[in-house]
């Protein structure tokens, strides 16, 4: 079984004439230990789509499913329940707290209620294994961007998710960090990796690269994601 399967996603933003259907049918499977990139231009819907697939948003039509759960399905509660269990988000700007410390910041998620138990012990190894004791005390804006990154990564992964969604994740790096940062991404272990991104020197760390155009997942051929998917699976 996958660890996240998308089957006709839709999603359409503002009303009336300003409507437009920024995803049009989406369909995405990713397998445990695969790191799939989907390549576009700014105002694809790449953020959409990553937003979609984690339980942060829902689409008006099609449907997700996680770790075996229908996310469309779900009420708020179980909603947030499975994005903290499941899903880890690394985002362009970081979004770590500035009043809290480093390792503060990547413990808080194994600190909210429905969390699994072993998060503080995750952290602190995650922390030693990422190169981030030395700086674990200061605050962002005492670190440099790789460091900032390094440390959303950790956070990400501190309650063991089956997903790691990145948005973007070298975006606000330089050449040498952004490497860094992607070597990390592409060795994660055992687990699905969904990368969205307009560099393509960031999509080509990946098993798979997609491209979202006019609302499509279309692989590298062409044709559709889930022909191509099909393809690859026969090959």
């Amino acid at each position: 079984m996958p660890v996240l399967e998308a089957r006709g996603i839709v999603h359409t933003l503002g009303a009336g004439r300003a409507q437009r259907r920024i995803l049009d049918g989406v369909d995405l499977k990713v397998e445990a230990g695969e790191v799939v990139a989907v390549l576009g231009r700014s105002g694809s819907g790449k953020s959409t789509l990553l937003h979609l697939l984690g339980g942060l948003d829902r689409p008006d039509a099609g449907r997700i499913m996680l770790a075996g759960q229908d996310l469309t399905a779900q009420k708020p509660r179980d909603l947030a329940r499975a994005r903290l269990r499941h899903v880890g988000f690394v985002f362009q700007s970081f979004h770590l707290i500035e009043e809290l410390s480093g390792e503060e910041n990547v413990l808080l998620p194994a600190r909210l209620p429905g969390a699994d138990r072993g998060g503080e012990r995750r952290a602190r190894r995650l922390i030693g294994e990422l190169g981030l004791t030395e700086i674990a005390d200061r605050r962002p804006h005492e670190l440099s961007g790789g460091e900032q990154q390094r440390l959303a990564i950790a956070r990400a992964l501190v309650n063991d998710p089956e997903l790691v969604l990145a948005d973007e994740p070298t975006g606000n790096l330089d050449q040498e960090n952004g490497a860094s940062v992607l070597a990390l991404l592409r060795n994660l272990r055992r687990r699905a990796v969904v990368i969205v991104t307009h560099e393509p020197e960031a999509a080509a760390i990946a098993d798979r690269v997609l491209q979202l155009q006019d609302g499509r997942l279309l692989a590298g051929d062409g044709r559709l994601a889930s022909d191509g998917a099909r393809l690859r699976e026969s090959a």
